[in-house]
């Protein structure tokens, strides 16, 4: 007896003008706006894919089920969604889409979990048109947190400017959308399922994947797993410490971490995800990561690290808590690609920085001769360098970094880079650290974040800021701070033309270069709709070892004076200080 098909239903609704989204594809915003707001996230899904491939395939979203219609037939889609185990909840784990050719495909990763970096290895691995991800990333989650979506193109790289302003565009108008409610997956079972919907597609397949296999499979093919396992079973061992943040990467760090590289099974801590990730932002830094830190500064453990909620941030301490700044564990991962197998046979052909990032990538590619491209804020920059074969490593302040094995930054593999390292030299992470400081010269570096601005404010501060700096006044002026006297050399709004299409990206953020090549430089962060987040970047040169064991902040304090006397941002937003200091 032939099935009832699934009935495909199409709903009426009214087009929001705040869809706008941030960068690569994406929109985030505080959770109980997705929850309050009639079709907020439907319209968004609909709007996103209406853009990309102009009205041929629809997927809309409600907080209780997933929903599929499929027009007609499409190459391929990766859309993923976050699931909890009783019922759909935009916080934490992962759903896949597939549609491929006339039939309709549904992968997901079994109980629904799925990092960042493993959704751009599936979508590359299929050759799938692109993805959708739910996620809150380094952001508090939960009902009184944040919820976001982002878009992955075919590279599996998060979608360029353009594609997002298409989503914008459709978002004004949208008028309708579809939503199968009555489709029931079995996301703990292994294997293929299929269901008839009201479309061409029968059967509508959906099969359930092991969720870090097809990831894992690939680390393999990068790294020398034995010699990371002896590093951490032989007789040399030494004892990690890896807090996964209640996020997604927990069921990772187990079976890649443990049973894969054979670290004891306590060695991993917060494995469980949970929906507003234990009531902490999961955010790998020294403000919030503070659990790993203290167990580190006990001088038990060698090597730590932690991740964020979706897996493509990461953080690095040394035993005692000895702290990895994100621009100097690009620096050493750059000049330590000898050891990672996969550089061996591929090579080095340039790499990326993002441009708040400090420079000491640069010294590296100067020895190794090969070419820095910088970029604005931003991953989706990287991903033209790397499909033109310019890039083979990339990163960013903020405890991104990656290669082009994928087109995401990859917080495990970063970590699995580090251990790599560890294993080849036989140091710990500080006297790596500190040798490559006596070789190319220590950057002392930090950023402050002032979070939750008045949006306007935080413009106004921004423009009056650009004005100063960019007179022809402000050129060679001198600041006396203490002892210290910076001389201004150069100053602009950071402009960006794309080697490969010649796309140029304005207004990236403001920069002062003075003469002995301190920075400061000053940006709007554009995560966030509702509030606004300006950051302030300090960076200064030293080359003399005697000098390399200051605290960053009193070496950076004379730089930081200079930022907010010409900011004047506490004045104009009523702040004493930064929110949280990196």
């Amino acid at each position: 007896m032939e099935r009832t098909p699934i009935p495909v239903l199409t709903v009426q609704t009214a087009p929001y003008e705040d869809q706008r989204p941030t960068g690569g594809g994406g929109l985030r915003r505080p959770t109980g706006l997705f929850e309050s707001q009639r079709n907020y996230l439907p319209n968004f899904v609909q709007s996103l894919l209406s853009s990309y491939y102009f009205s041929v395939l629809r997927i809309s979203v409600q907080p209780t089920h997933v929903c599929i219609s499929l027009c007609q037939s499409v190459s391929s889609i990766l859309g993923l969604y976050h699931f909890y185990p009783v019922h759909i909840c935009p916080y934490m784990c992962v759903y896949i889409f597939i549609f491929k050719n006339l039939i309709g495909r549904l992968v997901i990763g079994q109980n629904g979990i799925l990092s960042t970096p493993a959704v751009s290895c599936i979508i590359r691995k299929i050759k799938a048109a692109g993805g959708i991800i739910l996620t809150a990333s380094h952001s508090p989650g939960g009902p009184g947190g944040e919820f976001g979506v982002k878009f992955e193109v075919a590279n599996g790289g998060p979608a360029p400017d353009i594609v997002s302003e298409k989503i914008y565009q459709i978002s004004k108008t949208l008028e309708e959308y579809a939503i199968c409610p009555d489709l029931r997956v079995d996301l703990s079972r292994l294997g293929r399922q299929e269901f008839d919907l009201e479309n061409k597609f029968k059967p509508f397949r959906v099969e359930i994947v092991d969720s870090v296999e097809i990831y894992l499979n690939l680390l393999r093919s990068i790294f020398d797993f034995n010699a990371i396992r002896n590093l951490l079973t032989g007789p040399n061992q030494i004892k990690i410490r890896i807090d996964a943040m209640n996020g997604v990467m927990g069921p990772y760090v187990r079976k890649i971490l443990c049973d894969e590289l054979g670290a004891p099974a306590n060695s991993a801590i917060n494995c469980i995800p949970l929906e507003d990730f234990g009531g902490q932002p999961p955010d790998p830094n020294l403000t919030y990561a503070t659990a790993l830190l203290e167990a580190m500064k006990g001088g038990e453990y060698g090597f730590g690290a932690a991740f964020d909620a979706d897996g493509d941030r990461y953080m690095i301490l040394g035993q005692n808590g000895f702290f990895v700044n994100a621009s100097d564990s690009l620096a050493v991962i750059a000049a330590n690609l000898s050891c990672i197998p996969y550089f061996c046979q591929m090579g080095v052909r340039g790499f990326g920085r993002s441009m708040p990032t400090s420079t000491a990538l640069d010294k590296v590619a100067k020895v190794m001769k090969v070419p820095v491209y910088e970029t604005p804020a931003g991953w989706r920059y990287f991903s033209n360098l790397m499909d033109s074969g310019r890039c083979s490593l990339c990163g960013e302040e903020s405890f991104g970094t990656g290669s082009d094995h994928l087109r995401e930054k990859d917080g495990l593999w970063a970590v699995l880079v580090w251990l790599s390292i560890l294993a080849a030299r036989k140091q710990s992470v500080e006297e790596i650290v500190r040798d490559h400081w006596a070789k190319f010269g220590r950057h002392y570096y930090c950023r402050f974040d002032y979070e939750a601005l008045e949006p306007r404010t935080a413009y106004f501060i921004m423009r009056d800021l650009e004005a100063l700096i960019t007179d022809k006044s402000f050129s060679n002026q001198q600041f006396a701070v203490g002892n210290n006297i910076y001389r201004v050399e150069k100053t602009d709004s950071f402009e960006y033309i794309d080697p490969v299409d010649g796309t140029v990206t304005k207004r990236q953020g403001l920069r002062i270069i003075f003469s002995d090549a301190s920075r400061l430089i000053f940006r709007m962060s554009a995560s966030s709709h509702v509030r606004a987040t300006l950051r302030i970047y300090a960076e200064s040169y030293e080359k003399d070892p005697s000098q390399h064991n200051k605290e960053p902040q009193a070496v950076l304090s004379p730089l930081i004076a200079i930022a907010l006397k010409i900011s004047q941002i506490h004045e104009r937003t009523g702040r004493k200080g930064p929110t949280v200091i990196t």
